[in-house]
C-alpha cells in the first residue's frame, strides 16, 4: 500500500466516525440530511429523492439523488463522506436492472415510477425449511389434541342442550296460569 492510499484510509476513517449511513443502491428513495449555514446561523435541510446514479471510488465516493419539485427536476450529486452530510435514511428499496437510471430525466409522471424491492424473497432456504417442519409439528401435536378436545366438546355441547330444555320446559310451565281448572 503506497503513501496515497494509507492517507485515503486514514481520512476515510475520520470523516465516517460517528456517522453510519445506510447500504442504499441505484433506484432507492432516500432522504438527505443536509447542514445549511445561512450567516452564522445553521440548520438542517432535507432533500429527498430517488438516487439515479452511486459511484464507488473510495474517499471520492458520490451518489445522484433526483427529485421533482413545482414541475422542474432537481438533481444534486453529493459525496458521499461530505460533512455536509447529516444523516441518510432509506426510505424505500426500489427493484431496478440497471446501475444508473439516467433514462428517468425524460420520464415523467407514471412512467417514472420505480417498483419496491421485494424484501421477501432474501429468506434462505434452510430457515423456511426448517420453519415448515416446525409447522408441521405444531399442526399434527394440534390434531392429535384436537380428537381429544373435540370428544370433550361433544360432551359438552350435548350437557348445554340439555340445561337448555329443561330451562325452556321451566319456563313454559312457569307461565301457564295454574288458577284456571274450569
Amino acid at each position: 500500500m503506497n503513501t496515497l492510499e494509507s492517507y485515503e484510509k486514514k481520512q476515510l476513517e475520520s470523516l465516517s466516525s460517528g456517522k453510519s449511513h445506510p447500504s442504499f443502491s441505484a433506484g432507492d428513495t432516500i432522504k438527505v440530511h443536509l447542514k445549511i449555514k445561512e450567516g452564522e446561523k445553521e440548520r438542517i435541510q432535507v432533500f429527498e429523492g430517488v438516487c439515479i446514479a452511486k459511484k464507488n471510488a473510495g474517499l471520492n465516493s458520490s451518489f445522484t439523488v433526483r427529485k421533482i419539485s413545482y414541475g422542474e427536476g432537481i438533481e444534486r450529486v453529493l459525496p458521499l463522506f461530505s460533512p455536509q452530510i447529516d444523516k441518510i435514511e432509506l426510505v424505500k428499496s426500489g427493484s431496478v436492472r440497471r446501475s444508473k437510471l439516467y433514462y428517468l430525466r425524460e420520464r415523467s409522471g407514471k412512467s417514472a415510477r420505480i417498483a419496491e424491492k421485494n424484501i421477501f424473497n432474501k429468506i434462505d432456504n434452510e430457515d423456511v425449511k426448517v420453519n415448515k417442519q416446525e409447522q408441521l409439528n405444531t399442526n399434527l401435536q394440534n390434531k392429535s389434541d384436537g380428537t381429544k378436545n373435540n370428544q370433550t366438546k361433544e360432551t359438552t355441547a350435548s350437557q348445554q342442550s340439555k340445561n337448555e330444555e329443561t330451562n325452556t320446559s321451566e319456563k313454559v310451565s312457569q307461565s301457564k296460569p295454574e288458577d284456571q281448572k274450569t
